[in-house]
């Protein structure tokens, strides 16, 4: 069996945290968040026990896509700071404990890159090459589009170019053509560039799209196309042997293994791709199980799960920064959803998702929100929150698409919530209003409220990080019991094991659990409440939950010498 060296695997209990530096914090109040305003706000990422900072682009942008569509790989936008004060987070965050990784986006270019500008003037230049072409009129594409409400094809008559080019999203946004080695090698350098710089990594923007074919013509398609991730990954690690790259892969799990890498010849996984991936497929059913209060298909989800490679995590997350997409959702599922929690038709997006944050889509009940959340830490893996999460914000429907959950961060009950002092025409977004809103819903009063969903989130992310078998367990088991609104399940991994039940309906249960391995000498010490129960001579326990509740129950035996 080959043994390869895998370094620090700091990823496998990270807390992540995913912000949006423009709505974070605007130190100078032009209306904008910057770095200076960030570098402010480390504390309190500290604080809630975050271990890992994603940054959302940050680069020179035409700010056509929130920042998506690059103009310079290497810079900094002017509007947010400049490199100094880069270089400035990411010195204070790591003297906090806190590791920074950036956004990659590699799939595509702003049309105003200097790339694709040189591109498009001449069939000579040498970055006619950089990105996809063909002179011949393309056939329907319209199933192909990525957002169906702004475009109804992949490919764009160029006037200039006199050719038509390829966007997978936008028209402003032209596909860089990955199978060419120039590319490749322009790309490397940038990862080579911000490693340098302090990056401990990056979340890969849209993986599958950029490995894709590269144009309509098979003759045309990337022979190996996860080369090229292998070799980004193995260039990465020899820069910064412990840095990641966490890849947004939404595709069923047999599709998704292929990300991570091939197995070697014992069968076990080699982890030659990407470091982590999101598990899109849990969360969907996730949300489909809440819709129901039935835990039924998420326990079935969990089982699916295949086997990973053994330095890999899986990344789960309430949601994220676009629409809660629930496209792996059949047609009826996906209508369960919507009609649970998002019944208004302008609380959906592309006819596929939602443009919410959690608490309002459950109607800011508390026991529900808090027993989400509960759940996302303990479903094996790490867990990545988007800003506002601890706090309980609400989406803006006012704003335009997406940007609905984008919305500026809530500092305190005053003025724009606290994140600005401009005026609110001129902020990076609209604050969210009503119950939801600065008023109800900030940092500010939450840090003084050992009650509050700040104080309750930090606790989740304390308890996640002194439970490694969460992150290192890989799979979970599902505990045999009668109740279907109810998920056991346990990790285990080397002497540390852990219960988790999440009642995901209303009604007060009591839960029937037999763990085989244990007698009436264990105990299961609640870790959220510090109570426990005591097993009987068979390993069973009787575990009283309220409606919406949870409890964390680590396995402790007689020699256990864990802190409690």
């Amino acid at each position: 069996m080959r043994i390869r060296d895998t370094g620090d695997l700091w990823w496998k209990n990270a807390v992540i945290y995913c912000l949006d530096v423009e709505t974070y914090m605007d130190w100078n109040d032009d209306g904008i968040g910057d770095l200076p305003g960030l570098v402010q706000r480390i504390d309190h990422l500290a604080e809630l026990g975050v271990t890992c900072l994603w940054l959302m682009p940050f680069y020179p942008t035409a700010d056509l896509d929130d920042g998506y569509d690059i103009v310079d790989y290497y810079g900094v936008d002017s509007r947010l700071g400049d490199s100094g004060d880069l270089v400035e987070l990411i010195r204070t965050a790591r003297d906090r404990g806190i590791r920074v990784i950036a956004d990659l986006v590699v799939n595509h270019t702003s049309d105003r890159h200097p790339w694709f500008r040189s591109a498009r003037s001449s069939p000579d230049s040498p970055y006619r090459d950089f990105y996809v072409w063909r002179t011949d009129p393309p056939p329907d594409t319209s199933d192909q589009v990525v957002f169906p409400d702004q475009e109804d094809g992949i490919w764009t008559w160029d006037e200039e170019a006199q050719a038509w080019y390829r966007h997978r999203f936008y028209k402003h946004q032209p596909d860089l053509n990955t199978a060419n080695p120039q590319v490749r090698d322009a790309i490397a350098k940038v990862v080579g560039y911000w490693a340098e710089v302090g990056m401990s990594g990056f979340r890969v923007d849209a993986v599958p799209f950029f490995l894709s074919d590269v144009a309509n013509d098979p003759q045309d398609e990337i022979e190996h196309p996860h080369e090229f991730l292998q070799q980004l990954r193995a260039f990465l690690t020899r820069r910064v042997g412990d840095a990641i790259l966490m890849g947004e892969v939404n595709l069923p799990y047999d599709q998704q293994l292929l990300f991570f890498g091939d197995h070697d010849h014992d069968g076990h996984h080699e982890g030659e791709e990407l470091n982590l991936q999101f598990d899109f497929v849990l969360m969907q059913q996730m949300y489909l199980a809440l819709a129901r209060q039935d835990a039924g298909v998420l326990a079935k989800a969990l089982e699916a799960r295949p086997e990973i490679p053994r330095d890999a995590q899986w990344a789960t997350f309430v949601r994220n920064h676009d629409e809660l997409t629930l496209d792996k959702l059949s047609d009826d599922e996906r209508q369960e959803v919507f009609d649970a929690f998002g019944p208004d038709e302008d609380m959906q997006l592309y006819g596929r998702g939602l443009r919410r944050r959690l608490p309002p889509m459950l109607d800011g009940d508390p026991r529900r929100v808090r027993m989400v959340y509960s759940l996302l830490f303990t479903l094996p893996g790490t867990p990545v929150l988007f800003y506002g999460e601890e706090i309980g914000m609400g989406e803006n429907l006012a704003a335009d698409g997406r940007l609905a959950v984008r919305t500026p961060m809530q500092w305190t009950s005053g003025k724009n919530g606290g994140f600005s002092c401009a005026e609110p025409d001129v902020l990076a977004g609209p604050v969210v209003e009503g119950a939801f809103g600065p008023d109800h819903v900030n940092v500010a009063d939450q840090r003084r409220d050992p009650d509050s969903l700040l104080s309750f989130v930090q606790l989740l992310a304390r308890r996640y990080r002194e439970c490694p078998e969460l992150g290192w367990a890989g799979r979970a088991e599902i505990l045999e019991q009668p109740h279907g609104s109810v998920l056991a399940h346990r990790c285990t991994w080397q002497e540390a094991s852990m219960v988790a039940v999440h009642n995901l309906g209303p009604e007060a249960v009591t839960v029937p659990l037999a763990l085989d391995d244990a007698d009436e000498h264990a105990r299961l010490v609640d870790l959220l409440h510090g109570d426990q129960l005591t097993l009987d001579a068979d390993g069973a326990a009787q575990v009283e939950l309220a409606g919406y509740g949870y409890r964390w129950l680590r396995v402790v035996r007689p020699d256990s010498r864990r802190l409690l």
